[in-house]
């Protein structure tokens, strides 16, 4: 098992043993006198958020150049063969995700070519099933997969009228000449992209792997340039050791990739190099040099270029040959990749979900500190009755009353707060809703069909992500007002009535903001203000735009469900002691008026309340273990989980 394999397996368990912890917490909360319906939905996100979550890898490459043998490797040498097709010239000729999905039987989904000439994106047809061509894939039979997998280096013939009408040709190109065959055709992929549900045991864990077809279509997909790649946990960029880098690599790696982490570069078929004429040291110092100029060509660290054969290490894996191994180098590539890659993806979900855990058990703290505190305060007032007469129980009942009519007239207060409430919980919408969206894009798309000129596409582009980022900000500043309300409100019932209230949740739609200008500066990247766009152009730009609006929707979609929930919860904590202390009130209330009355023996009532006591006591200790055991599962290491299994 490769430490890549075996890292990502931990990660997986980590997020079992969080799920286990969460769940545990979450029942006991369900079967206790604390459910709270905000709550309980808080943690079912939480769960969802966990078993919903995704790794991703993207393998980057020029066309032969081993990207689809290095997955094979890497992932699936435990087949005894080849999963990938994996041979001289192209083999992936459109984008390639490998995933899993258990509601679904073992497939490869390929989307027809033709999608590109309507103005849906990729990522829009994935919910479309009946637009997709779908293979079954037999798990069984590793020349049955193979053959499947063949299924999407299918090519098509085409005229070079459709193949600019689809963004596949451009005729300023000046190899573009040598993409036409005698009869005046261009061969193009049969599929825009594929889909291969496989039941992997990685890819069931959440892992997806995205195979790239060459460098050429990551400037004519606009799912790989504003989705797949930008989006992956990690790229692997790889070159050729006996070429280096070459000028369509560069392009690509300033352009699409860039460095950063979780970005790496794979010098494979380091083989080539392997002469029995040549010593080890020249050999060596011979891949040191290439190392070196690559590093200097994409300004890296040469600590970030790894030297490896794929196609030796597939061999090494399945014919358990520890040299060839080794001498691949493979092994140091995908420690490297799950020093990197894991470790930084479980501190992303672990600060995700630390957050708002310490939200859901604060306020479950605070009510079951307030139900004690109350008891107690209930227990001294019984006792303070010892001896006294019925004037001072009648006094102490006015005093209850007056307290409770205090509180309900700060309820009343309330109400007012609350109509400021759903009115600005309204109004965020009026520039964050669909519907504004949907018309910023109809609009948009309207202008770029009645421009002629590059000016006039790149302008209403602009246009539009000037707009949609100021509904952005509008609402964002809704939302401050909202937190401002609801932090006045705590304050004042905590000042008031003594409730223990922590500042309400915090929320920010800041981090839309911010992925709508990544999405804005991979755009221009893809089309510089200096380049005059040629017809082919233009019918790319009008394919990203396309793309851009399907980015720009998923963005603001997440955003209201975001907005949705936070305004679901952000009054639950206040909520929630509110109703405790009215609980509170009317038992003090019914306490005293049955000694009044003489129907309950004081010394019998301060009984049942030190038992009560008691009962509260355990309720906190029970609590705090669970709470302690789910801090313990988010904070555990991935090294101890290997050594505790």
């Amino acid at each position: 098992m490769s430490n890549l394999v075996q890292k990502f397996q931990e990660y997986s368990e980590w997020r079992k043993g969080v799920a286990r912890a969460l769940e545990q917490y979450r029942a006991w909360i369900g079967g206790s006198d604390m459910a709270d319906a905000a709550a309980d939905q808080r943690l079912s996100r939480l769960m969802e958020r966990l078993v919903d979550d995704k790794l991703s890898i993207a393998f980057v490459a020029e066309f032969s150049r081993g990207k689809s043998e290095l997955i094979n490797a890497i992932f699936f040498a435990d087949y005894g063969q080849r999963i990938l097709p994996s041979s001289a010239g192209r083999t992936t000729m459109c984008p390639t995700e490998l995933l899993y999905d258990d509601t679904i039987p073992p497939c490869i989904r390929l989307l027809p070519i033709e999608t590109r000439s309507e103005t849906q994106s990729t990522s829009e047809y994935k919910g479309q099933s009946h637009v997709w061509t779908v293979l079954p894939l037999n798990i069984n039979s590793g020349d049955g997969m193979l053959e499947a997998f063949k299924q999407v280096s299918l090519t098509k013939k085409v005229t070079i009228d459709v193949a600019k009408s689809y963004g596949l040709f451009d005729e300023e190109d000046p190899d573009a000449a040598l993409e036409v065959d005698e009869n005046g055709m261009v061969e193009i992929s049969q599929w825009r992209h594929a889909i291969v549900n496989f039941p992997h045991p990685l890819l069931k864990e959440g892992l997806i792997i995205v195979d790239t077809p060459g460098l050429n279509a990551i400037g004519t997909e606009p799912e790989l340039t504003l989705n797949l790649i930008p989006n992956a946990h990690a790229v692997l960029f790889i070159l050729a050791a006996d070429t280096g880098v070459t000028k369509s690599d560069i392009d690509v790696w300033r352009n699409h990739i860039g460095s950063g982490p979780g970005r790496m570069v794979v010098l494979n078929k380091i083989d080539s190099m392997w002469d029995e004429l040549r010593t080890h040291e020249e050999i060596e110092t011979q891949l040191a040099r290439q190392v070196a100029t690559v590093a200097h060509t994409l300004a890296l660290e040469e600590k970030q270029i790894f030297p490896v054969s794929a196609q030796k290490g597939l061999v090494a894996k399945i014919n358990k040959d520890a040299p060839l191994l080794a001498k691949s180098r493979l092994p140091a590539l995908e420690y490297a990749l799950s020093k990197e890659l894991i470790p930084a993806k479980q501190s992303i979900i672990r600060s995700q979900l630390a957050a708002e855990i310490a939200e859901i058990t604060n306020a479950q703290q605070a009510i079951i500190n307030s139900r004690g505190r109350n008891v107690v305060e209930q227990m001294l007032e019984l006792k303070s009755l010892r001896g006294k007469n019925m004037n001072v129980i009648e006094h102490m009942m006015k005093r209850v009353d007056t307290e409770k009519k205090e509180f309900d007239a700060s309820l009343i207060r309330m109400q007012g707060t609350r109509a400021v409430f759903t009115k600005l919980s309204t109004e965020v919408y009026t520039s964050l809703g669909m519907d504004i969206l949907r018309e910023e894009i109809r609009k948009t798309r309207e202008t770029m069909e009645k421009s002629y000129l590059s000016v006039g596409l790149r302008d209403a582009i602009k246009q539009f992500f000037a707009q949609v980022k100021l509904n952005l900000i509008v609402s964002n500043k809704k939302t401050d007002e909202i937190s401002e309300m609801m932090s006045v409100m705590y304050r004042k019932f905590s000042t008031e009535h003594g409730l223990a209230l922590s500042a309400p949740m915090a929320f920010s739609l800041e981090k839309y903001i911010k992925e709508l200008e990544a999405i804005e500066v991979v755009y221009q990247k893809q089309f510089s203000a200096t380049t005059m766009l040629t017809n082919t152009r233009v019918a790319l730009v009008h394919k990203f735009f396309d793309s851009v609006a399907a980015r720009v929707k998923q963005n603001f979609l997440q955003a209201n469900k975001d907005v949705e929930a936070w305004q679901k919860v952000v009054m639950a904590p206040l909520e929630a002691q509110i109703r405790e202390h009215k609980a509170q009130l009317k038992n003090r209330m019914q306490s005293i008026q049955r000694i009044h009355m003489a129907t309950d023996s004081l010394e019998d009532k301060i009984a049942s309340f030190e038992a009560l006591q008691s009962e509260v006591d355990a309720q906190k200790n029970s609590l705090l273990a669970l709470e302690n055991k789910l801090k313990a599962a988010l904070s555990a290491d991935l090294n101890a989980l290997r050594a505790a299994a």
